[in-house]
């Protein structure tokens, strides 16, 4: 039987390859600066062979957006589900966010900067995944102060001050420099929890944990991407 059009050999290969130049390109341009043109001369295709790969320019967008949100959420969603206290929880997530911020930083770029470019239901599932990724953290902070863990404080202002910590890291961080997911994992937390409130010890004691956790379970790696790329293969 003949192959469906569009689904030859080497096809997800090639359209795998223009979402990357994509996600440079806008990173680098802006997505509203950023032409189809552009983007057929980058990937060396005509428009018409483009849009037989893409669909359509916003669609290049969505895809961006979801090979961020999408493997970050799952992640987020099993390490939340973790019989652990919730400062190791807390601990994995930042590692977890930080290895996804360092692999694609092109496109966690396009994903901060451009994301108000969607419109309709592409929007709102995109708003709607980062509420649920929002949530997850606010669930884990609310979860150490009812343990007393933490001080009492407004959940919301605690849920961004630690997202507001992790979030910007994409614009100054350079791969292959001197510090790296894990160890920017540990000081932000580090600096975090004893900011809300956490003593010394329960800090080393969710540090020794949180490394126990990656050591003793390294089916379960913290880069969500790696998660995500399992998962599919699997679908």
């Amino acid at each position: 039987m003949p192959r469906p059009p569009g689904h030859g050999p080497g096809y997800e290969v090639r359209r795998q390859k223009i979402i990357d130049v994509a996600a440079s390109l806008f990173a680098r341009q802006g997505y509203a600066a950023t032409s189809i043109n552009d983007l057929g001369r980058a990937v060396g295709l005509a428009k018409g062979a483009l849009y037989y790969y893409i669909g359509s320019k916003e669609n290049l967008l969505v895809e961006i957006q979801s090979r961020v949100m999408g493997p970050l959420l799952s992640r987020g969603r099993q390490i939340a589900d973790l019989d652990a206290d919730p400062l190791v929880r807390l601990r994995l997530l930042s590692e977890s966010l930080l290895t996804i911020i360092f692999r694609k930083l092109d496109h966690i770029w396009v994903y901060e900067h451009d994301y108000r470019s969607l419109s309709g239901v592409e929007l709102e599932t995109l708003l709607g995944q980062r509420a649920d990724f929002e949530q997850l953290i606010s669930g884990l902070l609310t979860e150490a102060s009812e343990r007393g863990t933490f001080r009492s404080m407004p959940p919301r202002l605690a849920t961004l001050q630690f997202l507001n910590m992790h979030n910007h890291t994409y614009q100054w961080v350079r791969p292959g420099g001197p510090w790296d997911a894990v160890f920017l994992s540990r000081e932000y937390c580090a600096t975090l929890f004893r900011g809300f409130g956490a003593p010394d010890h329960a800090v080393s004691k969710a540090e020794e944990r949180a490394e126990a956790f990656k050591r003793d379970r390294p089916d379960r790696p913290l880069d969500p991407e790696t998660e995500w790329r399992t998962a599919a293969v699997a679908d």
